[in-house]
């Protein structure tokens, strides 16, 4: 990585509250689902949501959104107006040095509605989340410390 790209990411490491939201408390949400392009929650989700005055989300990515907010997790809002995406911090990117794979949560019911495995990124921690395996594994030696959050039992050995 050049000395440009290492700066940035240190600014993000030394601001963490600047650029990374997390949830308050590990939550599944909804056991067994996986994205999709439109889901329809089962009703006592979607009532718990509710009671929660959460709006289910059915887009592609909102089952996993609305188990972060359910968590107690805040997505701030951009300059544009909009609120920070949502990112799996197990993406199936940056395999640890030691397995021939990571976790794809998106993919695995186990984890796509985590909150656990869930964070807000700020624009610019989001592209070096998807950019950069130094940052991706900081993000998830952070869950694994928070909420013990280790799908590829890399830290908890």
């Amino acid at each position: 990585m050049d000395g440009a790209c290492q700066a940035v990411l240190n600014v993000v490491y030394e601001n963490p509250e600047k650029f990374v939201s997390w949830p308050t408390t590990s939550l599944l949400l909804w056991d067994g689902a996986t994205r999709v392009r439109y889901h329809q929650y089962p009703d006592a989700i979607a009532e718990r949501l509710r009671k929660a005055g959460i709006t289910p989300n059915t887009l592609s990515n909102g089952p996993a959104i609305c188990s972060f907010l359910l968590a107690g997790g805040l997505r701030p809002l951009r300059e544009t107006g909009e609120q920070w995406p949502i990112h799996h911090i197990y993406d199936g990117k940056f395999p640890h040095s030691k397995k021939a794979d990571t976790a794809i949560a998106v993919r695995d019911g186990r984890y796509f509605t985590e909150a656990g495995g869930l964070v807000a990124l700020h624009p610019i921690a989001h592209a070096c989340a998807h950019e950069f395996s130094e940052f991706a594994w900081w993000l998830r030696g952070e869950a694994f410390r928070r909420f013990k959050f280790d799908p590829d039992r890399v830290f908890e050995q």
